[in-house]
């Protein structure tokens, strides 16, 4: 597992946790959950804010939040 963070553009992966204390609630409400798919689109500069796809909802985080979502990628067993 990684953080959202270490994901590269293009790549896809799982949620598998989330720190529900530090995850603003609206981007639970969103799709932010546990098994649900997300994938990286575009970085800014300086690789913040990243900008993602989870599920069907499209959304722009900033990198000190993505660090609190762990994923594994796809392909990895």
């Amino acid at each position: 597992m990684i953080s959202l963070d270490q994901l590269a553009i293009g790549q896809k992966a799982i949620i598998e946790s989330i720190e529900t204390d530090v995850l603003p609630l609206k981007l639970i409400e969103m799709g932010c959950l546990p098994g649900n798919e997300v994938s990286l689109l575009y970085l800014a500069p300086f690789r913040d804010p990243l900008y993602l796809k989870v599920d069907e909802a499209h959304l722009a985080i900033r990198k000190e939040v993505a660090r609190c979502i762990m994923v594994k990628p796809f392909g990895d067993d």
